[in-house]
């Protein structure tokens, strides 16, 4: 590290710091270290999703689909399993997504911003119109019973690429409207995950059913014989994810299932940890010596490893499951999710006969007027009604834009349009098309009805 690289902070005499370092002296909440990640997730998804486009339709492209079709597996004695790189993305890592979602909608549900029955009215009854009046505009489009399997794939909305659009606009955005769209693209999900499991599974396999159910039986005993350590759930968790994988309900729900029985009860209480603490740091002041290292100083490790141990008993299990999967999932597995599934082969001498698509209208359709109608559209009746009241400093103007950032399917929808066209590759990609091309327009639209909402 250079001298560059290194600060001496005049406040703290003794303290020399690295740039990255200054961190430990910024406290954020939750929901604010939540809004940060999902909004640098959006950025490193846009730009997941062009390098994804610009290899399928260049000279790469044949790289890129040989990419795609990649088998690998494994063997434990006589099971075993061969996927191709895609479907091990699809069908695996993005277990790890759906886990976070089902840690995020607990957490919600429990103390966030729906938990309020007051102040979640606003959102969940938006989302609930941002999800019905999509598919409605979807199935009144096409007609074709195979077409019409895709009425699912407009009713979702990307929260990291909405935030990255709200980041756009630099503070111009009330915080009560950021607030309000993270709790409606949280119902939102939540929509999405139960379309997914009651209308987009395969021939189930009851016996696999019944093993599924005994490992969910398994994974509620350990939360109720207060087994607080994260690990345990997520072994289980993957003996659910093989069951489900093999049962016919899409492998992806066992993550949510599993984060619904993390613990939500810290090992160590408040006070006493507060207490405990405060001796742990008298006897570190004590033991410290000027310009001694703490690696030649055993006492010094030891109380640090119990701060270590403290800080984790005083966290939920769900909070720190939560906070640790976060950044990989944000920044790390929806990226290469985005890499896998957005390079759509964009047919150039036919590209209007393709846009023309039913499949294509009906999607770009319902994310861009399904979506605004439905969510503004329900807003305006649940306030109308006295169900709900806009939050302080946001008007519909702030709505109306939030809706259309609503219309920004990508990730979930992307994943829906897999399951739904199973083996109508050509569906699939029309399907694509109409995502990605009304996402972009959705970013846009919305990003210019806030700037003209907030407008000084």
């Amino acid at each position: 590290m250079s001298d560059s690289d290194l600060k001496f902070d005049d406040n703290k005499k003794g303290t020399i710091k690295a740039r990255w370092e200054e961190q430990f002296d910024q406290i954020a909440t939750p929901f604010e270290q939540f809004v940060k990640q999902e909004t640098t997730s959006g950025f490193v998804l846009m730009a997941a999703a062009l390098v994804a486009l610009i290899m399928a339709n260049t000279a790469l492209g044949p790289y890129y689909e040989h990419m795609l079709h990649i088998e690998g597996g494994f063997a434990i004695g006589e099971f075993g399993m061969t996927k191709t790189l895609h479907h091990w993305i699809n069908d695996g890592l993005m277990t790890l997504f759906f886990l976070v979602v089902g840690l995020e909608l607990k957490r919600e549900f429990l103390v966030g911003e729906l938990a309020d029955p007051q102040a979640a009215a606003l959102p969940i009854v938006a989302a609930i119109g941002g999800m019905a009046i999509p598919a409605l505009t979807f199935a009144f489009l096409v007609d074709d019973p195979t077409n019409l399997r895709g009425w699912g794939i407009p009713m979702a909305t990307d929260i990291a690429f909405a935030l990255g659009v709200i980041a756009l606009l630099a503070g111009r955005v009330p915080k009560a409207l950021i607030t309000f769209l993270v709790a409606l693209a949280i119902v939102d999900d939540l929509g999405a995950v139960l379309v997914i499991a009651i209308f987009y599974t395969a021939d189930l396999q009851m016996q696999y059913l019944v093993v599924g159910a005994a490992i969910v039986g398994l994974l509620v005993a350990m939360n109720f014989f207060g087994i607080r350590r994260p690990q345990p759930y997520l072994f289980v968790g993957i003996l659910l994810w093989l069951a489900l994988l093999q049962s016919g309900v899409h492998a992806t729900l066992a993550g949510v299932i599993t984060a619904f029985t993390i613990p939500t009860k810290p090992r160590f209480e408040p006070g006493a940890f507060s207490r405990r603490m405060r001796e742990l740091l008298y006897r570190f002041d004590e033991t410290y010596k000027e310009g001694d290292s703490i690696l030649k100083n055993e006492n010094m490790v030891a109380v640090v490893q119990t701060f270590e141990t403290g800080i984790h008993g005083v966290q939920t299990p769900l909070q720190r499951l939560e906070h640790s999967m976060h950044v990989w999932v944000a920044l790390i597995i929806l990226p290469i999710f985005a890499l896998f599934n957005a390079g759509v082969v964009i047919q150039f001498d036919n590209f209007l006969s393709s846009l023309a698509h039913p499949v294509t209208i009906g999607i770009a359709a319902g994310l861009l007027f399904g979506k605004f109608v439905g969510i503004t559209g329900a807003a305006i009746i649940a306030i109308k009604m006295g169900l709900a009241k806009l939050p302080t400093g946001v008007n519909m103007k702030h709505i109306a834009g939030a809706s259309l950032l609503g219309g920004i399917g990508f990730t979930m929808s992307i994943f829906i349009a897999d399951l739904a066209y199973l083996g109508h590759p050509e569906l699939i990609t029309q399907a694509k098309l109409g995502i990605i091309g009304a996402s972009v327009i959705a970013g846009i639209a919305g990003t210019l009805v806030l700037l003209q909402a907030t407008k000084k």
